[in-house]
């Protein structure tokens, strides 16, 4: 592993998965596979696409040297592996995507960041590209209240990339932002969904004293869920334009954001004195 890789490792780990420096605004995972020679696991920070099917999508791009990454030739022996954000750790099985598939995923990432075409130029190999399918979590050891907050940094971070995005881009919306901004919307009705049907109730039932903070906060999940619903149908329009994206995204991240610190406020402490399941 070289000093680089150990560096970003480190940070990534050490931050719940920030890093600064030329990944401050991108998309990394922790890809951990088992030797292909040494049955040894190998740790490599990755950047990664969302596919909109609930995948992660790595590219063995190796900077466009002549040869596959050690990464990718361990998951051709071995496609099982762990993967990291830094909120969540989870197995994964590799599936290496077919021609076409692949041709339409590897545009998509050249859109977003046409750094993926000088790679593929530096090289005369085809660049594979690998999907990381989840299989099973690893249990959390962290309390309920601080599971709660782990999940919200994620919404938090994937909002903020997607304004970066939505920033960064031209005139046009590209594919995979699209699909960027389709992932965190459902993301986010899953996650408020689970909320609804599964922990509000068991708070109702164990603490009605907090009565008044539960009526606001599934007030709060309809205000945002209406706001999903209308940046979902924008982005299904062709002609929507950056400005009209950013407007529906920064609007959207208010309420989220406003939502999120209450709800932590309000159930944090509580969640953190249940005992463990």
């Amino acid at each position: 592993m070289t000093d680089f890789n150990t560096a970003v490792i480190e940070e990534f780990r050490a931050g719940e998965g920030r890093v600064g420096g030329p990944f401050e605004n991108a998309r990394l995972l922790l890809l951990t596979t088992t030797g292909a020679r040494s049955g040894k696991p190998h740790t490599v920070p990755l950047g990664f696409l969302h596919d909109g099917q609930g995948r992660m999508l790595v590219i063995a791009s190796a900077a466009g040297s002549a040869r596959h990454p050690a990464w990718y030739h361990n998951l051709r022996a071995n496609p099982r592996a762990t993967v990291e954000t830094g909120t969540s750790t989870f197995e994964a099985d590799a599936e290496i995507l077919p021609e076409r598939e692949r041709a339409e995923a590897f545009a998509r990432a050249v859109e977003a960041d046409p750094g993926w075409a000088e790679y593929q130029r530096k090289t005369v190999r085809v660049i594979p590209v690998v999907a990381l399918v989840p299989v099973a979590a690893k249990p959390s050891d962290r309390r309920w209240g601080d599971d709660l907050v782990a999940i919200h940094t994620v919404f938090r971070r994937e909002l903020a990339l997607v304004r970066h995005e939505i920033a960064s881009s031209g005139p046009g919306l590209g594919a995979q932002l699209r699909i960027n901004c389709l992932m965190v919307c459902r993301g986010l009705s899953h996650h408020h969904t689970a909320e609804d049907t599964e922990l509000f109730p068991a708070l109702d039932e164990q603490h009605p004293e907090l009565g008044p903070v539960m009526r606001r906060l599934r007030a709060g999940h309809e205000v945002v869920e209406r706001l999903i619903g209308e940046l979902q149908a924008a982005i299904g329009t062709d002609g929507l334009g950056r400005d009209e994206l950013r407007e529906k995204a920064e609007h959207l991240t208010k309420e989220v954001e406003a939502h999120l610190d209450y709800e932590e406020e309000q159930l944090v402490p509580v969640l953190n004195r249940m005992p463990e399941a």
